[in-house]
């Protein structure tokens, strides 16, 4: 049996404090396979801001993946940055705290992009590149396959929406790669859903946020299991 820990939306710069420890001690009491960050680690994309999720997720005592979100570039009014070195920041926090999660096939899908041709520029899409790189990470996996992304490909029934253009066809074409599940954040509520798919049907399983920018949900994460027999299991763990 493998255990992961699922989180998402931590905004440093508006954190949970309490959340955090929280959710640090069942790392430390627990000791999972590794924490999957589906992203939104800050707030404004500030310096100050990575340096303190890197500081944090550096300390947990279990391997780390991390994914960008939409909060994870410069903001808006340091735009010349933002378009020219989108990442840079991430980065840096990404090789700070970032560990290879063992056991688990995890695909990269980046949902986030510095600029786009609509208004909300917050909004998810699925670039053809992005969608290639997922699928050949996929290719001749055995055991576990999770895909990892920012945004929810299609929306659940959420407060938050995520409007993922290009997202109807990527979970198509990653249900027919034999991909488990695709796990999310944005919405800063937890779902979990099967969508069937012009390729299948795929589960979309969503983790709250560990900040202090709740919608309906009080700060949770998602704790999964999987084993060969009794596949992908997910409870939603919420701080009351």
């Amino acid at each position: 049996m493998a255990t992961y820990f699922h989180i998402s939306d931590l905004h440093f710069g508006a954190e949970d404090r309490a959340a955090l420890d929280w959710l640090a001690a069942d790392v430390a009491r627990e000791a999972p396979d590794g924490v999957i960050c589906t992203g939104d680690l800050t707030m404004r994309g500030t310096v100050r801001e990575f340096d303190a999720a890197a500081d944090y997720l550096a300390a947990l005592p279990a391997p780390v993946s991390i994914e960008p979100g939409n909060h994870d570039m410069p903001y808006y009014w340091e735009l010349l940055t933002r378009l020219r070195q989108p990442f840079t920041r991430f980065g840096a926090m990404r090789a700070r705290a970032h560990r290879d999660v063992p056991g688990v096939t995890l695909a990269s899908l980046p949902t986030v992009a510095p600029a786009q041709w609509r208004i909300n520029w917050s909004k998810g899409c699925v670039t053809p590149h992005a969608l290639a790189e997922a699928l050949r990470q996929l290719a001749g996996a055995q055991g576990l396959k999770l895909v990892a992304c920012h945004h929810p490909l299609v929306d659940a029934d959420t407060r938050g929406t995520g409007s993922t253009r290009g997202g109807h066809r990527a979970l198509a074409m990653l249900a027919a790669a034999g991909a488990n599940a695709v796990l999310s954040g944005h919405v800063h509520d937890p779902f979990d859903r099967m969508v069937e798919t012009a390729g299948g049907p795929i589960r979309m399983i969503g983790a709250g946020t560990l900040s202090e920018r709740t919608r309906v949900s009080a700060a949770s994460y998602n704790r999964l299991e999987w084993s060969a027999q009794d596949g992908l299991q997910v409870a939603v763990r919420v701080r009351e």
